[in-house]
């Protein structure tokens, strides 16, 4: 008798089938998510540098290394700079995010079309290639920012060192994660845009609102549940950028661009303490969770209050 389908998904082999089929590929995230998470935690309480790396007979320590590194002025120096960072990065990118797909929404096709495709190729340029450019434009030596800024009559900008200043380099790095970042938020933003209905605007027209009060009382509060999600993967990306650093300065000159994800790979490499690298990735992790628990509190805070 042949086994129709609907005999076959009550079969315990057929309703476990879906499951079996998604199995390979959510254990393999699984390990490849968790397992080097596990390892961090391990080696962040244990005695691991260059020997036990070799050896492999590594000590527990317990807590020794979260001590050490949480008593260290430097460290807060570090946290201090990448809260900094942080902040300046995402609030000019949501800014500039939310300015470009308000703009896309009033350009025409033929307008659109352009913005959305110069949007689309600088997304698709890759992290390194984007790094290395950028590193090109502020040579000192073959550098066009220094040649365009020369010609304009700035001699002093003539063979200037960008990357040997610490404010200098901090900024380059601030104007590139911007560059990199504002095409995923503003596309993201744009259509969040495109399902506010039209009816809305015209009777918010009709009522006498000024285009900032239609963007507060109408825009934001249709797309909020989009700007708080791209809000929350920009803070992610900002709070984690090490290949711009790394390559660009290696959280130079001086420390002037070290921040965490940095700091834990020079510590991790240079100082060859690999458990204190991985206590300061740890950290680097709970600091970000905490910095995305305390936002949405306030956001859910505000939207339980609102009417």
């Amino acid at each position: 008798m042949p086994v129709t389908r609907e005999r076959a998904a009550r079969l315990p082999l057929g309703r476990a089938w879906p499951y079996l089929l998604v199995a390979p590929t959510v254990l393999g995230m699984l390990y490849l998510l968790l397992y080097p998470l596990a390892r961090a935690v391990l080696i962040s309480l244990q005695d691991f540098r260059l020997r036990q790396l070799i050896q492999g007979d590594a000590a527990f320590v317990g807590l020794r290394n979260y001590e050490t590194l949480l008593t260290d002025r430097h460290f807060w120096q570090v946290v201090r700079r990448t809260f900094l960072f942080m902040s300046v990065n995402v609030v000019l990118i949501m800014l500039i995010a939310t300015l470009v797909a308000l703009m896309i929404e009033r350009l025409g096709r033929t307008g659109r079309t352009a913005v959305l495709s110069s949007l689309v190729l600088a997304w698709a340029m890759p992290v390194l290639a984007a790094t290395t450019v950028f590193q090109w434009l502020f040579h000192s030596e073959f550098g066009i920012v220094n040649w365009a800024l020369t010609r304009a009559g700035f001699g002093s900008f003539d063979r200037y060192p960008w990357f040997a200043h610490g404010t200098a380099a901090f900024v380059i790095l601030v104007v590139l994660i911007v560059w990199q970042s504002v095409p995923f938020a503003a596309i993201t933003l744009y259509s969040a845009l495109t399902t506010v209905p039209a009816e809305l605007y015209e009777s918010a027209r009709i009522d006498g609102a000024s285009a900032r009060r239609i963007f507060h009382a109408v825009t934001f509060p249709m797309i909020r549940p989009i700007f708080m999600l791209v809000f929350s993967l920009e803070v992610i990306w900002t709070f984690k950028a090490f290949v711009q650093i790394w390559v660009m300065t290696n959280g130079g000159p001086g420390d002037a661009t070290t921040i965490l994800p940095v700091y834990a790979v020079q510590t991790a490499l240079s100082s060859q303490r690999y458990d204190l690298g991985s206590a300061a990735s740890m950290v680097t992790v709970l600091m970000m969770a905490a910095v995305l628990v305390l936002y949405f509190r306030q956001l859910f805070r505000q939207e339980g209050e609102s009417p």
